[in-house]
């Protein structure tokens, strides 16, 4: 069976923003402090790799095998992500890491409203 255009387009700008994300991580700050050790830090970086990789199986979970309820955890994500981010940004201002994840978010949006609307409706109540 063909993916219909619109499940296809959610599917790749959401893995064009995992790659983001992937590339967020790699640019955080690692510089160890007394509040953040090198241990803590590492454990963050983990912990952000097996989100994303997590992350991905959900994708692929709804855009192969049709599932509907991997969208909804990936737009719960999206808030949470979005509620992150916007604490981030308060604190620190923009910065490399948070400007990719302002992008990674817009994209993440734009893939979740493709998964919603049009041909993509019946691909995941089939």
């Amino acid at each position: 069976m063909n993916v219909p255009r619109n499940v296809l387009w959610f599917e790749v700008l959401l893995y064009l923003s995992l790659t983001l994300d992937a590339l967020s991580v790699a640019f955080q700050d690692r510089t160890p402090t007394i509040e953040r050790t090198e241990q803590i830090i590492t454990g963050e970086t983990l912990t952000a790799g097996c989100m994303i990789l997590l992350l991905v199986y959900f994708v692929r979970l709804a855009a192969q095998h049709r599932k509907n309820w991997p969208r909804w955890v990936l737009a719960a994500m999206l808030v949470i992500s979005v509620l992150s981010l916007v604490q981030v940004i308060g604190d620190r201002g923009l910065e490399l890491d948070s400007a990719i994840e302002v992008v990674s978010c817009i994209l993440t949006t734009a893939g979740l409203y493709y998964s919603f609307t049009g041909d993509a409706q019946g691909w995941f109540n089939a």
